[in-house]
This record gives C-alpha cells, sequence and structure tokens, in this order.
C-alpha cells in the first residue's frame, strides 16, 4: 500500500483544485495572512514574481507608489530597498516576516551569523544586512521602512531619514533587522525565494521499538509540567497518570491502574468506532487545571447527551429519510467534547493525582447521521491556544449527502475553536454554536463567508491522527482513512480543502508524528506512520529541505533484542505482531510512542535491532543527553511551507457534484 503525503492549494475559489495521489507533493509556500499565495490574473509591473504570488496587481501598484515616494537618488540602494519592499509579494513571505498583529516592514535580513537563508535552505555566511547598510546609510530615503518608530505602524509619516541618522552602526541596524540563530532560521537575502537545496533521501535501515506495557490505548499526552509523565486514555472512559521509564533502563510504564486519573466511563458510548476518542490539556494546565476529553455518548442512555443532528435543515438533510445504520436510529449518537478539572490546590494543579469526575462545561455536543467516520481528536495548537477538533464525514459509504464539501456542516472538517472566551446562551443560539465556545476572529470563515464558522479545514474523510512538528509547530499532519483507492496524510492549511469525496487518499492508515528525539539520529525530522493494521510502517522525507514536499518510503521494523517486555511475533514474518495501531504518540523528551491493540511500544536506538546508522556510530553508540542534536542544521525552528496539491480544474469541475 504506497502512503504518500498529499496536501492542498488555497486559493480564492470556493473548492480548490486537487489531484489524485502523485508520487510525491508539490508546495506553495504561505503568505503573511496566513493563506497562499495565486497567480495574479494580470502580471506584475513592479514586483515581478513569475508565477505565484502574494500581492495582486492592487498590492503592487501600492509598493511602487510607496517607492516613488521614497525619492531615493541612489541606484544601488534604490534596487536593494525595491527588492525589500517587494518581499510582501514573495510566495514565501510568511517566512521572511514575523507573523504578528503589527507586521514589520522589513524582512529578516541575512546577515553573517544566519544559520539558514529562505533561499538556500542551508548554513550559510550571506551578509545582505551588511550590504543593505553599506548602500544606503548615507543615503536620504523619505517614509524610510527602516525607521524605528514606524516598525509594526500600518502609517507612513512624511520624513526623511538616512540608516546612519537612525543607527549608530552596522552592528546596531543588523542587530534590529539580521537574522540569526537565536531569534530566526531563515532571512531574505535579496532575491525571490526558492528552496534548492536536496538532503538524504536514503530511508533508514529500519526502526526499532521496545515494548513497556500491555495495556490497550487510543491515546498519550505528556504531562504538562514537562516530566518524564504522560496520560494515557482507554476506549471505555478511563485515563491513567504513568510514569515513562528512562531509554536503555529496562523499567516499563509504572501506574495503579486501579486508580485513574478521571473516570468517565458512565458518560461514554464504547463499541467498535466510539468511545474516548481523545484528551488535550489546556496551555496554561499548570495554573488552571483545565483539560478537555473527546468521546462519543447514547442519547437513549445519558439525558446529557443531547446535541443537535448534524443532518438538519442547514445542510439540507432531514433525518428522517437516512433510515437506520447497523439498526440505529440516526443521532443517536453523538460526538462531545467536555470540559474538566483535576483535584487538588488550585496554585498547583500539576501536582494532582485525580481529577474532578463532575464536568465543568460541555464544549461541544452533535450528533452523528451514522455509526461511522466521526474522527474525535482535539489537539491545542502550540502557536494560538486554540483547540482544534477533526471530524469525519459521518459515515455511510461515498459521503452520500456530501457532507464533507458542504460548507455550512462541520462533518468532514477540521475545527478550530476559542475554549478560553464563553459565550452566553443567547449568543450561543443566536450564533447556532454547538456548545460553550466562542469563534477565532482569524478563522477563514472571516474571509469566505461560505464557510461555517467553525471550520479551518475542510474535504476530510476521518482524519485519524494528527500532529504538530514540535520543531516547526505550523507544519499541521493529518492522516485521513481512505475508501477504496488511496490513503493520505494531509499537510493541514488555513481554509485547505483536502478533496473528499471527490478523491481519497486503500485499507487504513494511521496518521503519526515527526520524530525529534534523540535516540535515533537516522530517523531524526521524518514523518513517521503506520498501517492500522500493523502489518507496514512508514518515513516521509522533505525533498528539499525545509521546502514543504514530502516523499515517503516503506521501511522495516521489529522489536529490540533486550525489549523490557516480549514482543509477539508475526507467524511466518519478521515483523512483531502489535496488532491494531490505534495512535503515535510523543512525551516531553521527544520520544515516539506506537500505541497499539497489544500495548505500548517506544521507538529507541536502531542499533538495538541491530540496525545500521551512520550518525549513531558518530555518537558512539549512546543516547545524547536530552536538549542534544545529532544535527544541528536539523533542529532549527522553521515557519510553514504550504504544501499544496496540483490537479485539473476541469477534472475537479467534472467530478464534483458526481
Amino acid at each position: 500500500m504506497g502512503v504518500l503525503l498529499m496536501c492542498s492549494l488555497l486559493s480564492s475559489m470556493l473548492f480548490p483544485v486537487l489531484v489524485l495521489l502523485l508520487p510525491s507533493s508539490y508546495s506553495l509556500p504561505l503568505c503573511t495572512n496566513s493563506w497562499a499565495p495565486v497567480s495574479p490574473k494580470v502580471p506584475l509591473k513592479f514586483c515581478s514574481y513569475r508565477g505565484s504570488s502574494c500581492c495582486n496587481a492592487t498590492d503592487d501598484a501600492a509598493l511602487q507608489k510607496q517607492f516613488s515616494s521614497m525619492n531615493i537618488s541612489d541606484s544601488t540602494c534604490g534596487s536593494i530597498v525595491n527588492s525589500i519592499l517587494c518581499s510582501k509579494c514573495d510566495p514565501y513571505s510568511a517566512d521572511l516576516f514575523t507573523i504578528e498583529p503589527n507586521l514589520g516592514m522589513v524582512p529578516t535580513l541575512c546577515n553573517s551569523t544566519s544559520v539558514s537563508s529562505a533561499q538556500s535552505g542551508k548554513d550559510t555566511t550571506i551578509n545582505f544586512c551588511k550590504q543593505v547598510w553599506d548602500s544606503c546609510k548615507g543615503v536620504t530615503i523619505w517614509n524610510s521602512p527602516f525607521a524605528t518608530s514606524l516598525q509594526g505602524r500600518a502609517g507612513l509619516p512624511v520624513s526623511a531619514s538616512k540608516l546612519e541618522d537612525l543607527w549608530q552602526s552596522e552592528t546596531d541596524f543588523c542587530k534590529a533587522f539580521g537574522g540569526s540563530a537565536s531569534s530566526t532560521s531563515i532571512c531574505f537575502n535579496g532575491e525571490s525565494a526558492s528552496f534548492n537545496d536536496t538532503v538524504d533521501l536514503t530511508p533508514p535501515s529500519g526502526v526499532c521499538l521496545e515494548k513497556l506495557g500491555n495495556g490497550s490505548y487510543l491515546t498519550m499526552v505528556p504531562h504538562p509540567d514537562g516530566s518524564n509523565r504522560v496520560f494515557l486514555s482507554n476506549q471505555a472512559g478511563q485515563i491513567w497518570l504513568a510514569t515513562i521509564p528512562a531509554q536503555t533502563s529496562g523499567g516499563t510504564l509504572s501506574f495503579d491502574e486501579s486508580n485513574p486519573f478521571l473516570d468517565i466511563s458512565d458518560l461514554v458510548h464504547s463499541d467498535t468506532a466510539f468511545g474516548v476518542m481523545s484528551l488535550a490539556f489546556h496551555p496554561n494546565f499548570a495554573k488552571n487545571g483545565r483539560f478537555f476529553v473527546s468521546f462519543n455518548c447514547d442519547k437513549t442512555q445519558i439525558t446529557s447527551c443531547s446535541g443537535r443532528c448534524s443532518c438538519n435543515t442547514d445542510v439540507d438533510c432531514d433525518p428522517s429519510k437516512l433510515g437506520l445504520d447497523n439498526g440505529v436510529q440516526p443521532c443517536r449518537y453523538q460526538s462531545v467534547i467536555s470540559e474538566f478539572t483535576v483535584n487538588g490546590s488550585s496554585s498547583a494543579p500539576s501536582e494532582a493525582t485525580t481529577a474532578d469526575p463532575l464536568e465543568v462545561r460541555r464544549i461541544f455536543t452533535m450528533g452523528l447521521p451514522f455509526t461511522g467516520h466521526h474522527g474525535g481528536q482535539i489537539l491545542f495548537g502550540p502557536n494560538d491556544g486554540y483547540l482544534y477538533f477533526m471530524m469525519g464525514d459521518g459515515g455511510s459509504e461515498g459521503d452520500p449527502y456530501n457532507f464533507a464539501q458542504n460548507t455550512k456542516s462541520l462533518l468532514g472538517k477540521i475545527m478550530r475553536i476559542d475554549v478560553n472566551i464563553m459565550p452566553s446562551p443567547s449568543e450561543i443560539n443566536n450564533l447556532g454554536l454547538w456548545g460553550n465556545y466562542s469563534i477565532p476572529k482569524d478563522n477563514p470563515s472571516a474571509e469566505d463567508s461560505q464557510l461555517q464558522a467553525e471550520i479551518w479545514a475542510l474535504g476530510l474523510r476521518n482524519p485519524w491522527r494528527c500532529s504538530f512538528d514540535s520543531e516547526r509547530s505550523s507544519y499541521f499532519f493529518c492522516g485521513d482513512v481512505g475508501q477504496e483507492s488511496y490513503e493520505e496524510v494531509n499537510l493541514i492549511s488555513k481554509g485547505g480543502n483536502y478533496g473528499w469525496r471527490v478523491f481519497e487518499g486503500s485499507a487504513a492508515v494511521t496518521g503519526g508524528s515527526v520524530y525529534r528525539a534523540n535516540a535515533d539520529p537516522c530517523l531524526y525530522g521524518r514523518y513517521v506512520y503506520a498501517d492500522l493494521y500493523g502489518s507496514a510502517m512508514w518515513a516521509g522525507v522533505e525533498d528539499p529541505e525545509d521546502s514543504g514536499n514530502y516523499s515517503s518510503s516503506r521501511i522495516p521494523f521489529s522489536c529490540a533484542k533486550d525489549t523490557p517486555m516480549a514482543c509477539d511475533a508475526v507467524e511466518g514474518s519478521s515483523l512483531p505482531s502489535v496488532g491494531i495501531i490505534y495512535s503515535f504518540a510523543e512525551d516531553n523528551n521527544k520520544d515516539v510512542y506506537v500505541l497499539a491493540s497489544k500495548g505500548v511500544y517506544r521507538l529507541v536506538a536502531p542499533s538495538r535491532c541491530s540496525y545500521s546508522c551512520s550518525q549513531e556510530s558518530h555518537l558512539g553508540g549512546e543516547t545524547p543527553p536530552p536538549g542534544a542534536s545529532p544535527s544541528s542544521a536539523h533542529r532549527e525552528k522553521l515557519r510553514l511551507k504550504v504544501v499544496v496539491l496540483l490537479g485539473f480544474i476541469f477534472l475537479l469541475s467534472c467530478c464534483f457534484w458526481l
């Protein structure tokens, strides 16, 4: 089963162009407004970018007017300032500028201390910042973008200045505008950004696992206190607080199974496709003790299981016409997000070992039209602090009501909600919300009124296990279970449309994690994921590095000879028998785990399975201490390069209404 990475093209079109799975993905980057660039309807006259751009003709004309008003007499300085102004139109502008409410007017300028430039994606000693200083320090510039008082301001006062009037030296100037390893890992060198560096595409020789526990869990979440503790949840409704043993210690998972951190099994409907789906801890958990659980309930058993049916008149669906699904009435089962809080001292929530079993509030409740494809994972965005909720198309073959493409339905979507600002009951009713949450102001609906306000991305069949790259937090991966033809792993972007039901990405895939731990340096930076049935594992790698382009290789895996707990073997195969792979997870050391029906497995040093890895040999076969890096260049934290799917508009328009 060839499983490759697949991503979306963002555009002004309601339904972006998509394509069937390709040998590798193709990328377009990100603009400063968090949308992807598009091809201008007419060529830009001032900022001449070929192909896609973050500017249209109006933007281009405004930049030309701004440049003309600067009245720069020196041609060399003028050319440099021209390139700096036009970097706003660069298709990689989100990487070149700091994305904040008050956006800077000057991109990060490459200097001699920069680690990686946007143009090369590799180590560089380009000192473009010095070039700017040397060329413009004595040149009068009206309305200079370099004036300290202008940074982050929309308006420009009419004034003239020289760099040497504003800054005492090149050092001071480049301290403000230059890039460095401690501030950012990408920068602008005066040219249109491109990624030409290549990476080693040789797949790792194998993935080595050690078994740490026999339990069957759907979710593992690291404790927010940064310790070696994790939370484990099973499908039935129990959550435990466990301690992770150190690598090579020979230890196993440690927790008291008879004393769960939280038991909500009385609220949960647990069955093959139902139960506790996920849990997420508030970014400020150490102070507020808040955490959230995603689960399913049965409205015939629990009075609080009373959400609106997702099949309703708003989405042109009549639940009375759906019929029974596996003997179940439509919307008997519901998807729920509930908020809980820890027991113990309010001043030290991290010290709590149990949680209050009574819900603080019901965040979200929605009835499911069928008995499958309801996703259910929740994650807090590492940059924005909002809660992301992954929802499948609701079930039934082929998404017969086309929920995933219906912009007024929340089925087949990734939602993004704010759980910090709680609306009043009247606001909930007036806005048509599904519970106690508010809508982030920068959700895609702010720019596309056709989208339901909660939607962050659409066109998913059944997103199963999503993750943010812990070192490049804007990289947001989601596995999407296919129906017949293809599996997908999508790199999620704002407003992205991932094609279902028009396209699908056979069998089932479990979304994984980007490996950022120290134990296996040959796996570092690769996206690791697996077949649901535990028969295959893949590693996706960017090519070129930092471009957002991915290709995948199937890699062997086995259990370590010194695994703390013995692994079962697949009869007639060298593969370990792990059972159904439910999820991948990370701990606070960035070690990656496989959560399967036969237990919990940790990815460890390849030499423990007799796999070769030259980087591990270079490290003397020892695991580096936490924070050490097998490759400092790999450790650089880069911002998002949006990965897109290229296809044929004609094909999409013909297939959409099928």
